[in-house]
């Protein structure tokens, strides 16, 4: 089931158009994208319309212009992303406090800093949040599911 607080509708209708690439007479993925359509219809009115006329041509061109930053991403997809970066900041900041506050650092000594760069982002926001941001440059995959600030 699609939640639009934590998902992004640009990979819902991704994954659509490749079912339907697959499968062109199919209607289930036209029905299940007008249903996750729904709330943000009032938003979307142009991305509605065309899976209300069904034209798969359009979806795709909306998406690679989503991917060549050529389009603004849905408004729900910015909010989903806005919320991401901010849990992953927040993770950070706390990873990074604990880090620094464990034992060792002696009382006569001024303290240590956290030399923590990077870490898992938070599990309740799913790969393609996380991917999409490191594609627009906010964080910077490292590898093993490892991501770091980008330039911000």
């Amino acid at each position: 089931m699609f939640d639009p607080e934590k998902q992004l509708l640009s990979s819902m209708v991704a994954t659509t158009v490749a079912e339907l690439t697959a499968a062109p007479t199919d209607p289930e993925p036209w029905e299940r994208l007008k249903r996750v359509l729904e709330p943000s219809r009032g938003n979307e009115k142009e991305l509605a319309a065309w899976v209300e006329a069904k034209d798969l041509e359009a979806l795709r061109a909306v998406l690679a212009e989503w991917s060549a930053n050529k389009r603004t991403l849905p408004e729900q997809d910015r909010e989903v992303l806005r919320r991401a970066m901010k849990a992953y900041r927040k993770s950070l900041k706390v990873t990074r406090l604990d880090a620094e506050s464990s034992i060792g650092g002696g009382p006569m000594s001024s303290g240590r800093h956290s030399e923590i760069l990077g870490m898992r982002p938070p599990d309740r926001y799913p790969r393609e949040v996380w991917q999409e941001l490191a594609r627009q440059g906010r964080l910077v995959a490292r590898g093993h599911g490892i991501y770091e600030l980008g330039k911000d």
